[in-house]
């Protein structure tokens, strides 16, 4: 876990993180006291968001592998990528197609020293990390643009974040940006939480009085206003267990969808 002495100086480990509270959900070792604690509070009232972290990752990959493999995307901007895991989006995508250039954003000190630490891109591709607020979408797709070519289709990934933007319409402006930065073919890729269960909802309850950033459930509906312009990629947006499933994994209260710009 992370030595407090060996913290870059604008990170505060003292206040929970989402990026670390999910990296402990997830199973992982970069996380302070004060991450785990908000986690285990959470996981006391729904034990079962450890799976569901592991389920929306499992999205991540497949929808991933779709674009390189299926849409053949060779691009990817992953904002809000969070602390680095096992089949990264990089990982994924040069799996399939070693050329593949993908840029991850973040904010959090800590995803980006882990970041640049250890993902390494594979030769034949790029690999590249901007430390930027989703908010401030010029900053992150003209630091993009050193990495990226916007002539040509990108994905853009904006997995398990969008729920941290309360107002429906500046979450919606965002990823109008960031897909009118992109030319036709490109891919918009999502995953957040739902609304559609008391036990999520208490869950977000729960991380939202201890946790620096908010989190805010969204319907399906609104989930799928993210879409608005694109031709969404058969199923829709559903779950993310139902989003072109290797098996029968039940539904939760994570959906997904992906989108191609036309």
């Amino acid at each position: 876990m992370p030595n407090d002495r060996d913290l870059p100086p604008t990170l505060d480990a003292s206040v929970p993180q989402t990026a670390r509270i999910w990296n402990f959900l997830l199973g992982g070792k970069d996380n302070f006291a004060v991450d785990r604690a908000v986690g285990e509070q959470i996981l006391a009232s729904r034990p079962e968001l450890a799976e569901s972290a592991r389920l929306s990752r499992a999205y991540l990959i497949r929808a991933v592998r779709f674009l390189a493999a299926e849409a053949g995307v060779r691009q990817f901007l992953d904002i809000g990528t969070g602390l680095p895991t096992a089949n990264n989006t990089h990982q994924v995508a040069q799996s399939v197609a070693p050329e593949s250039r993908v840029v991850y954003v973040d904010n959090d000190p800590l995803v980006l020293s882990h970041a640049r630490a250890l993902l390494e891109s594979h030769p034949d591709g790029v690999t590249d990390y901007v430390d930027a607020d989703m908010h401030d979408m010029d900053l992150v797709l003209r630091e993009a643009g050193g990495t990226l070519d916007f002539t040509r289709p990108v994905a853009v990934l904006f997995m398990g974040v969008l729920g941290h933007v309360e107002d429906d319409a500046v979450a919606q402006d965002m990823v109008r940006r960031a897909m009118a930065a992109v030319p036709s073919g490109s891919y918009l890729a999502i995953y957040d939480g739902a609304d559609i269960t008391p036990a999520n909802v208490e869950a977000a309850r729960i991380w939202n009085e201890s946790a620096a950033q908010p989190y805010f459930l969204r319907s399906p509906a609104r989930l799928a206003r993210f879409f608005d312009g694109l031709e969404l990629v058969e199923p829709g947006v559903v779950p993310v267990t139902r989003w072109r499933p290797e098996d029968d994994t039940p539904d939760i209260d994570q959906f997904c969808g992906v989108g191609r710009k036309p």
